[in-house]
């Protein structure tokens, strides 16, 4: 297997950095139940995905401010400090990443995100600048699961499937991958994730 394997494949958000609206909008509400409301009922992740398929955040919070007018500055929060959703690296994932591209192995990034943000977060997290192809779905008008935001990254990195492995935290886009011919890995922490590329032979036994 070790032989054959030449690539890897990272998701970014809750595979290498955390991300979470809720880390932003704790700082805003006075109890959880209230954020919980919001994000249940206005800023949903419904509402988010229009980001991940490329609309600005300008024009995705002046629709739901015309339908939430009391809700404006709690909206315009969503793009204004997008930043404060990821306020930290997923623990002990980055030695992996830096152990990865020690040994030789192709790095890359598939990722369901804004337009634009992917840069500030290479700036906070200097592990990120080892991915050498990062496929971003904002900039692309599509979207994991579809299998063609794959394509894509498969044709700019020169990825074989069949030599390249897959990790991602949704059960759906690692599924997508493997239909593609990739090998696949749902992203649940460091440690059962070093101890699958350990038996893959990516990373020498600890």
């Amino acid at each position: 297997m070790a032989d054959r394997l030449e690539a890897v494949v990272f998701d970014i958000g809750n595979v290498l950095v955390q991300w979470d609206p809720r880390h932003l909008y704790r700082k805003v509400f006075a109890s959880e139940a209230e954020m919980e409301a919001f994000l249940g009922e206005v800023c949903t992740m419904e509402w988010h995905l229009e980001h991940d398929r490329g609309l600005s955040f300008a024009e995705n919070a002046a629709r739901l401010k015309s339908r939430h007018p009391d809700k404006a500055g709690l909206i315009d929060l969503w793009g204004e400090r997008y930043g404060e959703m990821v306020p930290d690296r997923v623990a002990d994932v980055a030695s992996l990443v830096e152990a990865l591209d020690a040994a030789g192995i192709a790095l890359h990034g598939l990722t369901n995100m804004p337009v634009g943000f992917f840069p500030e977060l290479c700036g906070r997290f200097p592990e990120l600048r080892r991915l050498r192809e990062t496929v971003v779905s904002g900039e692309e008008g599509l979207m994991k699961p579809d299998t063609a935001i794959y394509e894509v990254l498969i044709g700019r990195a020169g990825l074989t499937p069949a030599r390249t492995l897959f990790i991602d935290d949704s059960p759906r886009n690692v599924e997508a991958a493997l239909r593609l011919g990739f090998l696949g890995h749902r992203f649940t922490g460091a440690g059962e994730l070093a101890a699958e590329l350990r038996s893959l032979g990516l990373l020498r036994p600890s």
